[in-house]
């Protein structure tokens, strides 16, 4: 079966320390992914290698066959990147749904002279609202992010990433920050949107909600994958159990 994401022998260093060493996975249609591993394993680096904000030593990374390891940022967005920060930087002087609008009025920016024909901006307002709607926070449309929570401001980064319209779509620690029960509502939704058809690569420490929701783990440590499969299979490996929590130690569903 062709992988829908598929990154290969990527390696990245920082002033010659190597933070990916030969990574090598994949994403399925239809998955969600969890990419997991204990502090400074390689996670964002990855993701980051991913979107272009990073570049590799070595190594490719292809989406539906679309080599983009060579291409900037906003060709990878285009190609059918969408990434949901782990910090929310929305515009402040805009509303929750401009913000939005911003995101689903990107095929018209990509023709500058013909955007400036085209006033109409009723259709990027019901494709924002509707993912508003999605995510849960189609309330706080007309509200400004400064007056908004944490968790709401989780859920509008989540529909400026799905407004691009995504083939892909990359949750970079979408629970941080968010008490049990707001993280199981949050994760609920990404189950939501994956049931929807939308194939998700998944970076989060809370382990609870990962084996929850995940179908598949990716483990990194130390820059390389310590571990690709069924969650349970996982998370059984003596080895990933050492990388979280040292040797000897079992793993619990929960934080780490």
């Amino acid at each position: 079966m062709t992988a829908l994401l598929e990154v290969r022998d990527v390696a990245v260093s920082f002033g010659g320390v190597r933070a990916l060493d030969g990574v090598t996975f994949a994403l399925q249609v239809g998955e969600l992914l969890g990419l997991i591993g204990p502090n400074g394993a390689g996670k964002t680096t990855a993701l980051r290698a991913i979107t272009g904000t990073v570049r590799p030593d070595r190594g490719t990374v292809t989406l539906e066959g679309l080599e983009l390891t060579r291409l900037p940022v906003h060709r990878r967005v285009r190609a059918g990147l969408g990434m949901s920060q782990q910090l929310v930087r929305p515009f402040r002087a805009m509303t929750a749904i401009e913000n939005v609008m911003l995101a689903a009025g990107t095929a018209k920016t990509h023709a500058p002279f013909g955007a400036l024909l085209k006033r109409d901006r009723g259709p990027e307002r019901e494709k924002a609202l509707a993912h508003l709607e999605t995510v849960g926070i189609a309330e706080a449309a007309e509200s400004a992010p400064d007056s908004l929570p944490l968790g709401t401001l989780k859920r509008l980064e989540m529909a400026r990433a799905l407004a691009l319209e995504p083939k892909v779509l990359l949750l970079d620690e979408p629970l941080a920050g968010l008490n049990h029960v707001e993280a199981r509502r949050l994760a609920d939704t990404i189950v939501e949107l994956n049931r929807g058809g939308v194939s998700i690569v998944l970076i989060e420490h809370n382990l609870g909600e990962v084996m929850r929701v995940c179908s598949r783990l990716v483990v990194l440590d130390n820059g390389r994958v310590l571990g690709d499969g069924a969650p349970e299979a996982v998370m059984a490996d003596p080895a990933v159990r050492t990388a979280y929590l040292g040797a000897g130690a079992g793993v619990e569903a929960g934080h780490a």
